[in-house]
Order: structure tokens, then C-alpha cells, then sequence
């Protein structure tokens, strides 16, 4: 048996929690202790009395942050770092993003950092950060088009189609989960959409899917450049995994850009691919560089928390239910769940989380540190 805590997020205007009462219902029907910290589910709209009828304990923040396995949704915050005490962590790090004070305490207190956003499946895919790339590339195309609203700033094009004629057109830096859902969205709507990609198979596949809606270029400075131009809406949906995001879109791009033009950089999670980005907030989400109004909320998904915290857990809970069955050695066993691992025992085991922080003398591969544990 293991003891599993599920504190309450503490991020601005984060609303998510990391397990829904039916996740919890199957890990304590697994023999598990499952401690959720009350009023953790409020924001999503699950109520303490869910979660101790799905058998949970409801306790203390203090209560949910000492079991062995610690379930959250985002990156400990500065509040929480005091609770970090060499357990194991499951969540979104994103620590080439994060700040480093964050990554210091976790090799201080040996604590392993198991993170969503960069464990594998069998086909090489990312399956707990698809979710929430999901949701945020919904929302990218919906913020979007909020912003251009002339009471907000924005130069008034609504992204849609009107009597048959569509209005408006996305630029989407970016063709994984995040572009393909941002691009759906978008041309549902009637938009024209443009969308920078490194793979002009998956191009060709999206064009056949979306139609004369939709154009596939191959990414470059250069292509990029040129669209930017003429683009009421910029999607930053760039991925490096496990790495900060490069500034694709420069400051020089987003100065060429239409006055009232928005940019939507979903990427800022990892630090932003635009190079005017910074993090934002739902409590002040935006702000104008060069005449661009410019959307950074780090943690996009937490408006829609529900769904977000519905979606999350069917993608965690088959991994949370294995490393609390299987310990550390279950990871092991795994080699795309071992990449999920970017702190273990003192050890930075994520090697592009060491070469951000210019830290690769701290680096050690998880496998083994593990094999030496043992």
C-alpha cells in the first residue's frame, strides 16, 4: 500500500486538482491511502464529501504534502517549496521554465520529480501533457478571438464565417497537439489558418483534413517572417521536450505584425517561443508590446477546470496506479515512463534541464542511480 496525497493548487487562479473522486475511487479500491487535502476539488467541482465517499481521507495541506506520493497539477510553488521533503513528486514541472530556486530545493531535498510533460508512451508520444495541450489549443483559438475585439484593443476582425465568406487568419507556429487542436478549432469556425510546421507529411494529412481553410508551410525564419504580416492571430505552440522553448517569433516579427493583432504563445509554459512573451495570469492575462496584444497565461487549462481535471486524470491514473503498485522499480521497468523522471536522489536525471541551468556536472542518468540504489 501506498500513501497518496492530492494537495489543493495554490497558483493564481488555478482551479484544477490532480485527481477527480472516481481516481481516487480506484486507487483506494487498489489498497491504496489516498489523503486529499479539503477543499482541493472546489474549483472543479468536486465536493469533500466525493471524495471520502470514494473512500479518501480528507486532511491538512500538511496531511496531503507528507505521504510518499505527491499528486498535483502544477510546478510546487515558493509557498510549498517547505513541503518538499524527498518524496515523490508527480506533476507539470517544466523545470528548464521554472525557476531555478525550484529545481535547487528538489536536489537538496531528494526529492523525485516525476513530470508529466516529458514521459513517453510506447510510440514515443507525450500522453499526459496531450490533454492539457488539448485544451490549451481550443482555448488559443478562442482567446484569439476574444482579444481581437475592438473593446479590448484588438483591430475588430471577428475569426469566423459570415454568410458563407470567412473573416480573418491564424498564424499556428507549430503542428503537434497544441496546433492540430488550435487549427481545428479555428477553421470550424471559418478562419483561414497558416500553420508552421516541421513535417510536411503531417501538413499534407492536416490540409486533407481541414481543407481550403487550411495551409501547411514548412517553419522557418523566413516563412514565418512573411506571414506574420498579415496575421490577426499568432499561436506560439512550440515544443522542445523537457527543454525551455526557443524564441521562433523575434521581437522584430511581432514589430511587423497589424496594430490590434493578438498573440496567443501557449508555449510559455516552457518559457514562450515568442521573444516579446512573458507569463501571465487568468487574474491579468494580457498585455501590448509594439501595438500586439499578447496573451501568456501559464496555465491555460485552469479556466476550464472540469474538464481539464476530467481529462487529466484519465490520462495520469493508469501511471499513478502503477508507480504506487510498483514503487520507484516500476519506473525502472519503463523505459518511456522513466523519462518522466528529472530528480531523483539528489540527481538532475533530465539532461535538458541540466544544460539550461548549465548543470550537466549535476546530471546522472536515472537508470543508474537507480541500479546503484538497488
Amino acid at each position: 500500500m501506498m500513501r497518496i496525497g492530492v494537495p489543493r493548487e495554490i497558483k493564481t487562479e488555478e482551479y484544477r486538482v490532480a485527481l477527480t473522486p472516481e481516481g481516487a475511487r480506484a486507487l483506494t479500491g487498489a489498497g491504496h491511502q489516498v489523503i486529499v487535502e479539503q477543499g482541493a476539488g472546489e474549483g472543479s467541482g468536486f465536493s469533500d464529501r466525493e471524495y471520502g465517499e470514494a473512500g479518501a481521507v480528507l486532511g491538512s495541506v500538511h496531511d496531503a504534502w507528507s505521504a510518499e506520493l505527491v499528486l498535483k497539477v502544477k510546478e510546487p510553488q515558493p509557498e510549498e517549496y517547505a513541503y518538499l521533503c524527498g518524496q515523490i513528486v508527480f506533476t507539470y514541472f517544466h523545470l528548464a521554465a521554472a525557476p531555478r530556486r525550484l529545481l535547487e530545493v528538489l536536489l537538496q531535498t531528494r526529492t523525485t520529480a516525476v513530470a508529466y510533460e516529458t514521459l513517453e508512451d510506447d510510440q514515443g508520444r507525450l500522453p499526459l501533457l496531450a490533454p492539457m495541450s488539448g485544451v490549451a489549443g481550443n482555448m488559443a483559438t478562442l482567446m484569439g478571438a476574444y482579444y481581437l475585439a475592438r473593446f479590448n484593443g484588438g483591430c475588430g476582425t471577428l475569426p469566423a464565417n459570415v454568410l458563407e465568406r470567412g473573416y480573418g487568419r491564424m498564424l499556428i507556429v507549430g503542428d503537434g497537439v497544441v496546433g492540430q487542436h488550435a487549427a481545428h478549432r479555428a477553421c470550424a469556425m471559418g478562419t483561414e489558418v497558416v500553420m508552421a510546421g516541421m513535417d510536411p507529411v503531417r501538413g499534407e494529412a492536416l490540409r486533407e483534413r481541414y481543407g481550403e481553410c487550411f495551409r501547411f508551410i514548412v517553419s522557418s525564419q523566413e516563412t514565418i517572417a512573411r506571414e506574420v504580416t498579415a496575421a490577426d492571430v499568432v499561436v506560439g505552440a512550440v515544443l522542445v521536450r523537457g527543454a525551455r522553448a526557443p524564441h521562433v517569433v523575434t521581437e522584430a516579427m511581432v514589430k511587423s505584425m497589424p496594430k490590434g493583432s493578438v498573440v496567443v504563445d501557449v508555449s510559455i509554459d516552457q518559457g514562450g517561443c515568442v521573444e516579446t512573451s512573458r507569463p501571465t495570469t487568468h487574474a491579468d492575462p494580457v498585455f501590448t508590446v509594439h501595438g500586439v496584444i499578447h496573451y501568456c497565461v501559464a496555465n491555460m487549462p485552469g479556466a476550464y477546470p472540469r474538464t481539464s481535471t476530467i481529462a487529466l486524470t484519465r490520462a495520469t491514473l493508469p501511471y499513478v496506479l502503477t508507480l504506487a503498485t510498483g514503487g520507484l522499480g516500476a519506473l525502472g521497468r519503463d523505459r518511456g515512463f522513466a523519462k518522466a523522471v528529472n530528480t531523483f536522489n539528489g540527481w538532475i536525471t533530465c539532461r535538458p534541464v541540466a544544460e539550461y541551468w548549465w548543470m550537466e556536472d549535476r546530471f546522472r542518468p536515472f537508470s543508474v542511480l537507480l541500479e546503484q540504489r538497488v
